[in-house]
């Protein structure tokens, strides 16, 4: 199964990027995940499911610790993984 996750950190802070987003965009760039588009008002990030689910994680744990006070998200199905469902 392929997944799509939308998601953004707040607060907002339109001068520079807060540690909490900093950490976000890292993990999602970081999670070996595809069609990767990280901006100031929102991120997506497509993938196989449990790469997906694992990024999602992390980033909840990691952005949540550096100051997130909320995170927004919504994953999506998109698909069937042609692989053999070892990361289902």
């Amino acid at each position: 199964m392929r997944l799509r996750v939308e998601f953004t950190t707040e607060p907002f802070d339109l001068d520079e990027a807060p540690p909490h987003a900093v950490v976000a965009r890292d993990v999602i760039q970081g999670a070996g995940l595809d069609a990767v588009d990280v901006g100031p008002f929102g991120n997506t990030a497509e993938g196989e499911a449990g790469r997906v689910l694992t990024a999602v994680d992390a980033l909840l744990r990691q952005s949540l610790e550096a100051g997130a006070t909320r995170v927004s998200l919504q994953v999506n199905v998109i698909g069937e993984s042609a692989g053999t469902g070892e990361d289902q």
